[in-house]
């Protein structure tokens, strides 16, 4: 099986200071997916620029033309299906239908607060993205759409002449419990892991990579509920949050023992952080060159 190799270029910089560039350089290093997060400050760049997704994704489609281009992830935090909508009909169209959603139910960060809400529960947040996934799949298949839920509701939302990639542009869902699962399973094109958080501090490589299989086990099961075949849908990686840290992005060899390990258990596409220098993505450029150019001919 073959394995994707993606980045994630996260939008601290001004276009015209580097985020073009980089975005340019993605594709020519032959990137299969470059992706950004969706947040509207993000950790420890509080305090720095830090740019809108959908604009800089629409930017990046202006300047590239194979590199696919997409969100991870976005979230109901701050989004409502139907604008949302209407903005991935316009990126998905202005960049040729290369546009994947990465979508998740979202956290606790600063984005769960910044509209003067008080943070969702766990549990409020899965009752929102049960919702929130479904009508966006709505939207982005239909041309008019009314809808009242708990959460969400739509009155004859337009959404014409929808996707180019039909019948919608594919969602990656990020899911780790059994209603994510469920909801990746059914809408997802992809699922999508950065792997088992509670062992990011004090876990070993080897038991993260238990955790992943467990994690593709029960995406496999609850495809089997539905009836539908798990080997359909791609399963995606985020690299950076697991125990390995950057250790993956010292040299090629790492990297490819690393990449090899996840395409065991069934990953099929990884994505490495672009290099921040000072930052906890601070990688050598040269050797993450050499990662984009060598590894994924070694991986086979």
């Amino acid at each position: 099986m073959s394995l994707r190799l993606s980045t994630v270029i996260l939008p601290y910089r001004r276009w015209q200071e580097g985020s073009r560039a980089a975005w340019q350089r993605a594709e020519q290093l032959g990137f299969h997916t470059g992706y950004t997060y969706d947040h509207l400050s993000w950790r420890t760049f509080r305090d720095g620029p830090w740019f809108g997704a959908v604009p800089t994704l629409t930017a990046a489609a202006a300047v590239t033309e194979r590199l696919r281009l997409g969100t991870l992830v976005t979230s109901p935090n701050f989004r409502h299906p139907v604008t949302l909508a209407k903005e991935l009909i316009s990126l998905d169209d202005i960049s040729g239908g290369r546009v994947t959603l990465g979508i998740g139910a979202g956290g606790t960060g600063f984005d769960a607060t910044v509209l003067g809400q008080d943070p969702w529960t766990p549990r409020e947040r899965a009752d929102r993205f049960a919702e929130f996934v479904p009508l966006l799949d709505r939207l982005l298949t239909e041309d008019s759409v009314t809808y009242t839920g708990d959460h969400y509701a739509a009155d004859e939302a337009r959404n014409i002449p929808g996707c180019v990639q039909r019948p919608r542009l594919p969602f990656a869902v990020a899911a780790t419990g059994p209603r994510g699962m469920r909801l990746a399973a059914r809408y997802g094109q992809a699922w999508v892991t950065t792997g088992d958080p509670k062992l990011y501090e004090d876990g070993t490589p080897e038991e993260s990579d238990q955790a992943i299989r467990g994690q593709i086990e029960r995406l496999a099961d609850a495809c089997a509920e539905i009836g539908r075949d798990a080997a359909e849908q791609e399963r995606i990686l985020l690299t950076g949050f697991t125990p390995d840290r950057a250790r993956p992005l010292e040299s090629v060899d790492a990297f490819v023992d690393f990449a090899g390990r996840q395409r065991e258990l069934g990953i099929t596409e990884i994505v490495v952080h672009w290099p921040i220098p000072d930052s906890d993505f601070a990688t050598d450029e040269k050797v993450f060159e050499r990662i984009a150019e060598e590894a994924p001919a070694q991986l086979g």
